[in-house]
């Protein structure tokens, strides 16, 4: 079977399954429940004979020699006792269950991932069959998945100007299913890159280091990775199951590319006397922190400022309130400018993140020694926004759409750039003689205000006064959060 027809098959049961209530989600879950146990049975045959440290009771033979109610029972006991394991196991198993309710249908997904050879295909097949699973769930947005997925086209873009080199470290504080980490892993093996065998094993098994909070999502990550051969079978898991903002980092990284979850707040929810659910603000006491504040984008740019080597280069996305907000905010961005070389900040458009209202931009910085003059001279801009009009479905954000960017940005050589219409430079004394030395900067015309023949199509006009509504309700619910309940007067 080719692996077009394969895809398909993979597709096409996912939507049969679908009829029964089992969502993209659930069907990743059980797939890689199962893929991973089929992977490791075909390790454990010659010629690689590898000692996978899956119990013979739970391994993939005892699964497909059973079929109907027996092998729910089976199953159901095999995804308790390897969340009991430690390792890549325990990691990819931790919390397992069966969401798949009709036996006959759990035995035709077994019987369909045993009739492959999964080693014998390309490790783009299985990946791409993979992502496109993750970016489906992505869509669903009643899952709520789509906070976890990045736009590719976004993440290479801010690879390609990165630059990542090899045998040097990559981290994302909050991973989710890991495509920062494929994308540099993409840009690494890119043809010509020819990479020797300590770089290739360096690549595997030491570049990546990640942080995810929510177990199903790490479960998809650490697949994710596996299926584009990153990361070991019987190998330590590569993405810890922690809040990566509760104490300083352990150790420190070359790299951190990332996009930090949406929303202002960190909380927990918790049973208060009454017995009802509420919620509490979060707010992180770290020494390491410029400041304290329960504002989460903001703990999260301090948190990798930590991270970073003092050579170290960020790429991260981060919402528009983190370049304007007072107090902290304001801050926390001077000391930014003074600690680290900001110099470059690209404003995205709307449209292009499943999760809606979300006005975000990504700021590039390099870690630098401590010093009593301010490391940053100036920040490049280049604005995306204005003018700009996305939708997910019918203009989605591609390359091409990022290349003016890039070749702005000119990664050979950043301190040889030009301004243009869309990219301008900022200079150190101009940014911070600015009101809370605010980085929301906007100077191109928007043209649909002038004139009505300028204004988008109708779907992608719809689709932006969403945006704007959304981005509205999600600032008057910040304020909101922020004011003191009655019960507390």
């Amino acid at each position: 079977m080719n692996s077009n027809t394969l895809v398909q098959k993979i597709w096409n049961f996912c939507h049969t399954l679908k009829d029964d209530g089992v969502g993209y989600g659930d069907y990743l879950e059980q797939l890689t429940y199962l893929l991973f146990l089929k992977l490791a049975h075909e390790y454990a045959q010659p010629p690689h004979n590898r000692d996978t440290h899956i119990p013979r009771s739970c391994d993939w033979t005892t699964l497909k020699s059973k079929t109907g109610e027996p092998l729910e029972a089976h199953y159901l006991t095999v995804l308790h006792k390897l969340g009991e394991e430690p390792g890549m196991l325990g990691a990819i198993f931790f919390k397992a269950q069966n969401k798949i309710q009709d036996p006959a249908k759990l035995s035709r997904l077994v019987q369909m991932i045993d009739a492959e050879n999964w080693l014998s295909l390309d490790a783009d097949v299985k990946g791409d069959l993979y992502e496109g699973l993750l970016q489906k769930n992505a869509e669903d947005t009643k899952s709520g998945a789509g906070q976890y997925f990045t736009p590719r086209a976004l993440i290479d873009a801010m690879v390609e100007c990165v630059n990542p080199q090899p045998l040097k470290t990559v981290a994302d504080p909050a991973c989710g299913t890991g495509g920062f980490f494929l994308g540099v892993h993409a840009w690494l093996t890119r043809p010509g890159m020819n990479l020797d065998r300590k770089q290739a094993r360096f690549l595997r098994h030491e570049t990546f280091h990640g942080n995810e909070i929510v177990p199903g999502t790490r479960r998809m990550c650490l697949m994710n990775l596996f299926l584009h051969n990153i990361g070991e079978l019987d190998g330590a898991p590569s993405v810890e199951r922690s809040d990566a903002l509760i104490s300083e980092p352990y150790k420190t990284f070359d790299y951190v590319l990332a996009n930090p979850p949406f929303g202002k707040k960190s909380s927990m929810t918790f049973t208060n006397e009454d017995g009802e659910e509420d919620r509490d603000a979060l707010t992180y006491e770290r020494q390491d922190f410029w400041t304290t504040t329960s504002n989460k984008q903001l703990n999260f740019l301090q948190h990798i400022v930590s991270m970073l080597k003092i050579t170290g280069q960020a790429a991260v996305v981060l919402p528009d309130n983190v370049l304007f907000e007072g107090g902290a905010g304001e801050k926390i961005r001077r000391k930014l400018l003074e600690t680290c070389d900001v110099h470059t900040l690209l404003r995205l458009p709307t449209g292009i993140f499943y999760a809606q209202g979300v006005k975000a931009n990504v700021l590039f910085f390099d870690k630098r020694p401590a010093s009593p003059k301010a490391h940053t001279k100036g920040v490049w801009i280049y604005d995306l926004r204005t003018n700009k009009h996305f939708t997910l479905k019918t203009r989605p954000l591609k390359r091409e759409d990022l290349q003016d960017f890039i070749d702005c940005y000119h990664p050979a050589n950043r301190h040889q750039r030009k301004e243009t219409e869309r990219f301008k430079y900022f200079d150190y004394t101009t940014l911070v003689a600015r009101d809370k030395a605010s980085l929301d900067i906007f100077w191109l015309k928007d043209d649909s205000l002038d004139n009505l023949d300028n204004l988008p199509p109708p779907d992608v006009l719809a689709q932006e006064i969403v945006e704007h509504l959304e981005s509205a309700l999600r600032s008057f619910r910040d304020v909101a959060a922020a004011l003191p309940r009655s019960s507390d007067l």
